[in-house]
């Protein structure tokens, strides 16, 4: 029987209560299909500061490198907020997404059929999105150098390769190629020379996939088209700083950023989070949203472990589950028939892994 070793980072906030209902939902998938997993958990985040006045131990890092894939929930909160940033919490996941090289960060939006209500926007807008933002994860302005802040001003810098843009390219090229054969490049040439260096090596890339169509936008009418006509898109490809914007935009689409799972891969080993926060203010209350973590944890099913009926069953629960009317609290807008807990949801799931509605 195949064993899977998973490393299980928690974090602060919410993150402990979204995996654990995730490790439920693991933990039956398997037995259904006939895998093992062993889970090791270390600390990111607020946790690991308060204990080793570290946001990211060593132990860590090398634990994350010694296993087959990590589950992740989430970090920060104000309790850390006066620290200096490199102490920060959200310092630690920068750090292990560079240490991972995991330089591919994918985030579908998917309306849910049954959710079409729980989005602000009009059913007929949303319904039948089915969306992914290719977000590039370890370059960009978040770690471009020089950087540095004084009293009387602040700078950072964005800088990209040629390799660094093809090789997040050809993963939304690849993608897409599995999909609908579509690839929209944001970025803001108009203003920025790293944008023109992106868009041109961008359009070279589409020419080694002549069957899928290149588009591009500029980042500002991006963001109003993904509110206008978001069926318009199927692989959306951007650098890091635009991506994180745009694929929080996107989960407003679904009605929940409690819905959007998240893949980072292409490195040395895949690490799979909900995009969500840490949401310190709802911490403990047992109504955050566990969807995404689920999600996430398909995710690595289908990408790194390549158990393909295990991830599209738990689609497939979650999806019996929403029929049946049960909601978590943040997408229960327009439709609180059965409201239940972050538990609740997801022993349903559990349960809707083997049983018919």
């Amino acid at each position: 029987m195949k064993t899977y070793k998973i490393a299980l980072i928690k974090g602060d906030g919410i993150g402990p209560e979204v995996i654990n209902e995730a490790i439920k939902v693991l933990n039956k998938v398997s037995e259904l299909e006939g895998f093992n997993i062993e889970y090791k958990e270390y600390l990111m985040g607020g946790c690991a500061y308060d204990l080793y006045k570290n946001p990211l131990p060593e132990e860590t890092i090398n634990g994350c490198l010694e296993v087959n894939a990590i589950l992740f929930g989430a970090i920060g909160g104000n309790k850390w907020d006066n620290l200096p940033r490199e102490m920060r919490p959200e310092s630690g996941l920068l750090r292990l997404r560079k240490a991972l090289e995991v330089f591919g960060n994918i985030r579908p939006a998917m309306v849910f059929e049954e959710l079409t209500k729980a989005s602000t926007l009009k059913a007929e807008i949303i319904t039948n999105t089915d969306l992914i933002v290719v977000r590039e994860l370890i370059g960009g302005i978040y770690f471009g150098q020089p950087k540095g802040k004084d009293s009387d001003r602040a700078y950072n810098t964005m800088i990209y390769t040629k390799e660094e843009i093809t090789r997040i390219a050809k993963l939304a090229f690849d993608l897409a190629s599995t999909r609908r054969k579509k690839v929209c490049s944001v970025d803001k040439a108009n203003v920025l020379e790293v944008s023109q260096l992106w868009r041109e090596v961008v359009t070279q890339v589409s020419k080694q996939y002549p069957e899928v169509e290149l588009t591009h936008q500029y980042v500002d009418n991006a963001s109003m088209q993904l509110i206008k006509d978001p069926k318009q898109f199927d692989v959306i490809l951007t650098e890091n700083l635009f991506g994180d914007i745009l694929s929080d935009e996107a989960a407003m689409l679904t009605g929940s950023i409690g819905l959007l799972p998240s893949a980072s891969i292409g490195g040395k080993v895949s690490l799979y989070e909900p995009i969500h926060g840490s949401a310190p203010d709802i911490a403990g209350m047992g109504i955050a949203n566990p969807i995404a973590a689920i999600l996430s944890a398909a995710m690595m099913l289908k990408y790194s472990f390549k158990e393909n009926q295990a991830a599209e069953n738990i689609h497939q629960a979650i999806v019996k589950v929403l029929k049946k009317g049960y909601r978590t609290k943040d997408i229960a807008l327009f439709d609180a028939k059965n409201i239940c807990n972050t538990s609740q949801m997801g022993d349903l799931i559990v349960k809707y892994l083997k049983e018919e509605i």
